[in-house]
């Protein structure tokens, strides 16, 4: 049987465990689970089902986050953030909920492009390390897990993001960190206060290397 969407959070323990057992969590604070802003919430809960979408109107849950009512609210683990909503206003609707929650959903590797771009410059996290890579390569997925399994080990330092080099709109970054696409797959680390960053062209991918380079940057 599917999991129904959002799943009902009824106590403070229910949504505390919820929000833990996910990358990204998302939860509609709602004193009428009933009200037409909790329906637009479960429709967006619809349309993004790989993001775990969770639903209170318990007055408890309400008071321990901190939230009124007809609040949205998205935790994401990679920085310990979290992000409102209002939709008090009354043209929040599935669309630009949606919208907020593509935005905002950081996880231990986020794949860079425009909509995702917006989490990634207010993110809390000054260290960035980029994977620039050819999504379409055979390679790719061996070197995701890779690349992931060390994003593990920096949770909460440095933004671990995927740059795929096929795309039009990231020729930019790879110019910017004055790369040919023969020279790729790359790393690149980026302190974003001060800009300052340095770049790696690996033969390949491992965690060993990967960890080698965070730490010397770090330094």
């Amino acid at each position: 049987s599917t999991t129904e969407k959002p799943i009902l959070l009824n106590n403070v323990a229910d949504a505390e465990a919820f929000i833990s057992g996910a990358e990204v969590a998302v939860i509609g604070f709602f004193q009428d689970p009933q009200s037409p802003e909790a329906e637009q919430f479960r429709l967006a809960a619809g349309q993004i089902p790989e993001v775990s979408f969770g639903l209170s109107s318990s007055a408890a849950v309400l008071s321990h986050y901190g939230a009124s009512a007809n609040t949205v609210a998205l935790f994401r683990r990679v920085d310990n953030d979290r992000r409102d909503l209002d939709m008090n206003n009354r043209d929040v609707d599935a669309k630009k909920l949606t919208r907020f929650v593509r935005m905002n959903e950081l996880r231990l590797v986020t794949e860079y492009d425009p909509v995702t771009a917006v989490g990634v410059m207010q993110s809390s996290l000054e260290f960035n390390l980029l994977l620039i890579t050819d999504k379409m390569s055979p390679k790719h997925p061996e070197r995701m897990r890779k690349f992931r399994a060390a994003a593990e080990l920096y949770k909460g330092k440095i933004l671990f993001i995927l740059l795929d080099s096929n795309l039009e709109s990231n020729e930019r970054v790879v110019s910017y960190f004055q790369l040919k696409k023969s020279q790729l797959p790359a790393l690149a680390i980026f302190h974003t206060p001060d800009d300052e960053h340095d770049v790696l062209t690996p033969d390949e991918i491992s965690i060993e290397r990967v960890q080698d380079f965070c730490n010397r940057f770090l330094q």
